[in-house]
C-alpha cells in the first residue's frame, strides 16, 4: 500500500531535484545554505583539498545573460578585494548544466544581529563595527562601494573575526554600468526587512542613502557607503533597525544612545552627502576617539564637559594625586 510522502519530505526532494550538475567537477553539494534574488549557496566539499567550501551557483540553468554576467562580476570583485575582511574566493567556471558558479572560503559564525542581541557590552559592539569600516574603507581604496551594508550582511566568527558580505551589487568605479536586473512586480517593490530591492533602487530600506534611494546611480559613491555605516552604527549602539527612510540618526530618538554617539550618528547619516564624513577613516577615528575618550570632529563640547572627560580619562593619576595632597596637608597638619 502506496504512502504519501509528508510536505518536509516533498520539499527536500525539490531542493535535491533543483541541486546543479556537478559530475565530473571536484566538488560535492553537502546540503543548501540559503538562496538570493541572483543564486543559491550550498555547503560543498572539494575532493581536491579535502577540504569544506561555499558553492554559489545560479539559482536556474537559463538565468540568462544579464544574470550569467552579474554572478561572474561578483566572483571577480571578490578576487580583486584580498582582505582578511573579505571571503577569498577559490574557484570559478560553468558547471556541465550550464550554470555559471564560483567557490569560496565557508564562513562560520554568527550574523551581526545576533551577536547584538546577545547584549555584550558597547565598547565590545564598537570595536566590532571598527573591524567592519576598516573593510569598507579597503574596498573604497579599491574604487568599490558595496551599497548594501546592514547586519545582515556582517559574519562575526568564533575568535572575533569579522567578515563583510554580498557584494553583489557593489559599484566599481570606472566600470562600463552593469543593466539593472529586471524590477520586481509593484506589490514588491518594497523588500521586507533585510531584503534587498532590484532594479534602479538597489539597497536596503532603512540602509540605504538618500541618493541610492532616489535611484541616483551615477551620486552613488563612498559616502553613500558611511550613510550605510552610520545605519549600521545606529543599530549597534541601540540595538534598533532604522525605520525605511531613516537612517542611523533616527536611533537616537528614544533610545540610550550617549550624546557623542549621536552626533557621530546624525553626521554618518545626514541627508547630504557633502555634510557626511568625507571617507569611512574619519568616521572610524571619531568611534575611536570616543573608545579612548579624546575630542571627536561630530561633537562639538562645552568647556565643562571638556574637563569632565579629561577627568575621566585620567581618573586614576588624578586620584593618585588628590590622595597624596591630602596626605602631605594631614601630615602638615599633625606637625603644627
Amino acid at each position: 500500500m502506496s504512502q504519501a510522502l509528508s510536505d518536509t519530505a516533498l520539499q527536500h526532494l525539490r531542493r535535491v531535484a533543483d541541486w546543479p550538475d556537478l559530475s565530473g567537477t571536484r566538488y560535492e553539494i553537502v546540503e543548501e545554505l540559503g538562496r538570493g534574488g541572483m543564486g543559491t549557496v550550498y555547503r560543498a566539499y572539494d575532493g581536491a583539498l579535502d577540504r569544506p567550501g561555499a558553492l554559489k551557483v545560479m539559482s536556474v540553468p537559463d538565468g540568462g545573460e544579464d544574470l550569467v554576467r552579474r554572478l561572474q562580476r561578483e566572483a571577480k570583485i571578490l578576487a580583486t578585494l584580498e582582505h582578511p575582511g573579505i571571503v577569498p574566493v577559490h574557484d570559478a567556471g560553468t558547471l556541465p548544466d550550464g550554470r555559471v558558479f564560483y567557490t569560496m572560503k565557508l564562513v562560520r559564525g554568527r550574523r551581526l544581529d545576533d551577536v547584538a542581541a546577545a547584549d555584550p557590552s558597547l565598547p565590545e559592539r564598537l570595536r566590532l563595527f571598527l573591524r567592519v569600516a576598516e573593510t569598507i574603507a579597503f574596498a573604497h581604496s579599491r574604487g568599490v562601494v558595496h551599497r548594501d551594508i546592514k547586519p545582515e550582511n556582517v559574519m562575526v566568527g568564533a575568535f572575533g573575526e569579522v567578515l563583510v558580505l554580498d557584494w553583489g551589487i557593489a559599484k566599481v568605479h570606472g566600470e562600463k554600468r552593469v543593466a539593472p536586473m529586471p524590477a520586481r512586480p509593484a506589490r514588491e517593490a518594497t523588500a521586507p526587512r533585510g531584503g534587498t530591492l532590484a532594479g534602479t533602487v538597489l539597497g536596503t530600506p532603512g540602509y540605504m542613502s538618500p541618493e541610492q534611494a532616489a535611484g541616483e546611480v551615477d551620486l552613488v559613491d563612498e559616502r553613500s557607503d558611511i550613510y550605510g555605516l552610520g545605519a549600521l552604527l545606529g543599530f549597534v549602539v541601540s540595538g534598533r533597525r532604522p525605520a525605511e527612510g531613516a537612517g542611523g540618526s533616527e536611533v537616537d530618538r528614544g533610545a540610550a544612545v550617549p550624546k557623542r554617539l549621536a552626533a557621530v550618528l546624525r553626521m554618518a547619516t545626514a541627508v547630504r552627502p557633502a555634510d557626511r564624513y568625507p571617507d569611512v577613516a574619519a568616521l572610524a577615528d571619531d568611534i575611536t576617539r570616543y573608545l579612548d575618550g579624546g575630542p571627536m570632529v561630530a561633537y562639538r563640547e562645552q568647556w565643562w564637559e571638556r574637563v569632565g572627560r579629561i577627568a575621566g580619562k585620567y581618573r586614576t593619576p588624578i586620584l593618585l594625586v588628590l590622595a597624596y595632597l591630602a596626605i602631605r596637608l594631614l601630615l602638615l597638619y599633625l606637625r603644627r
